[in-house]
C-alpha cells in the first residue's frame, strides 16, 4: 500500500460520512414520533442516530394526504419533460455537433451561457410569457420550461463529436440523410450519454420549486417540492410529517441515480474538451 493511499481513503470515507449524516438522519426522523424528533439532539447519544421508537404514522399520514398527488404529479411533469426533452436537447446537440451551418460556434456558446444564468433572473417575463398564452395552472406550463436545458445540449454535443467522423462520411457516401444518420447511427451510439442526460433533465425538473410556485398554485397541479409546504401552517409544523414527505422526495431521485450512476459515468468519461 502507497503511503499516499490510505490518507486518501480516509479523506475519501470521511467526506462520504459527512455526507451520509443527514441523509440518514433525515429517514430516521421521518421513523420517529413527532415529539422526539429534536429530543436527543443535544447531547448526541445513540439515540441521536437510531430511533427510541419506531413509528409509520408519518409515511402513512403522507401518503393518505393530498401530498401523494402532488408525487404522482411531479413524477408526470418530470417523465414527459424527460420523454420531450431528450429528443429536442439530441437534436439540438447533433446539429451542433455534425451540421456545419452558419454561426454554429456562436448558437453553442450562447447555448452554454443559458445554463449559467440563474432561472430566477428569468422567471418573471417568463411567466408573464405563459399567463398570456394561458398556461397557468396546466401540465404544459410546467414542463415547458424543462425540455430545453443547456447542459444536457452541451453534454450531448461532447459525446457526438466523439463518435469517429468515418462513421457518418460512410453514411453519407451510402445515401443516407442527417435525420436517419442521427436516428440510425448517432443515437445508438449514444446511450450513456442520453441516460445522463435523462437524469439532467429529470433532476432539474424534479427539484424545481419556484417556477410550479409561480405557474400552477392549484392544488391540482402541485407538485412535491411545494405541497410539502402544506404540513406546516401559522400555528402548527408537524415535523415528523414534513421529515417524511422530504424523505420521499428525496428517495425518488436517490434510486434513479443509483440504478443509472453506471451510465452517467460512462459518459463523463467519455465526454472531454473536444472541438
Amino acid at each position: 500500500m502507497s503511503t499516499t493511499s490510505l490518507p486518501r481513503k480516509v479523506a475519501i470515507v470521511a467526506v462520504a460520512v459527512i455526507f451520509f449524516i443527514p441523509l440518514w438522519w433525515l429517514t430516521i426522523s421521518a421513523f420517529r414520533p413527532t415529539d422526539s424528533i429534536f429530543r436527543y439532539l443535544s447531547p448526541i447519544s445513540l439515540y441521536t442516530f437510531w430511533p427510541d421508537e419506531w413509528t409509520f404514522r408519518n409515511v402513512l399520514g403522507v401518503w393518505n394526504s393530498p401530498f401523494r398527488l402532488a408525487i404522482w404529479n411531479s413524477i408526470l411533469v418530470s417523465s414527459i419533460t424527460i420523454a420531450i426533452g431528450l429528443v429536442l436537447c439530441s437534436m439540438a446537440a447533433f446539429a451542433l455537433a455534425v451540421i456545419e451551418f452558419p454561426f454554429r460556434n456562436a448558437i453553442f456558446a450562447v447555448m452554454v451561457i443559458s445554463f449559467l444564468i440563474p432561472f430566477d433572473a428569468i422567471a418573471v417575463p417568463l411567466f408573464a410569457i405563459m399567463r398570456s398564452f394561458g398556461l397557468q395552472d396546466s401540465y404544459a406550463g410546467l414542463i415547458l420550461p424543462g425540455i430545453g436545458n443547456g447542459l444536457a445540449v452541451f453534454l450531448l454535443r461532447q459525446f457526438f463529436l466523439g463518435i469517429p467522423r468515418e462513421i457518418r462520411e460512410a453514411a453519407v457516401v451510402d445515401g443516407m440523410g442527417w435525420f436517419r444518420i442521427y436516428w440510425s447511427i448517432y443515437l445508438p451510439l449514444s446511450v450513456p450519454a442520453l441516460v445522463s442526460a435523462a437524469i439532467i433533465l429529470f433532476v432539474f425538473q424534479w427539484q424545481s420549486y419556484l417556477w410550479p410556485l409561480l405557474i400552477a398554485p392549484g392544488a391540482e397541479y402541485k407538485v412535491a417540492a411545494v405541497a410539502i409546504a402544506q404540513f406546516s401552517n401559522g400555528y402548527q409544523i408537524d415535523y415528523g410529517l414534513i421529515f417524511a414527505a422530504a424523505l420521499f422526495i428525496a428517495a425518488i431521485p436517490m434510486a434513479v441515480l443509483v440504478i443509472l450512476q453506471r451510465f452517467y459515468s460512462a459518459s463523463i468519461a467519455a465526454t472531454g474538451s473536444k472541438e
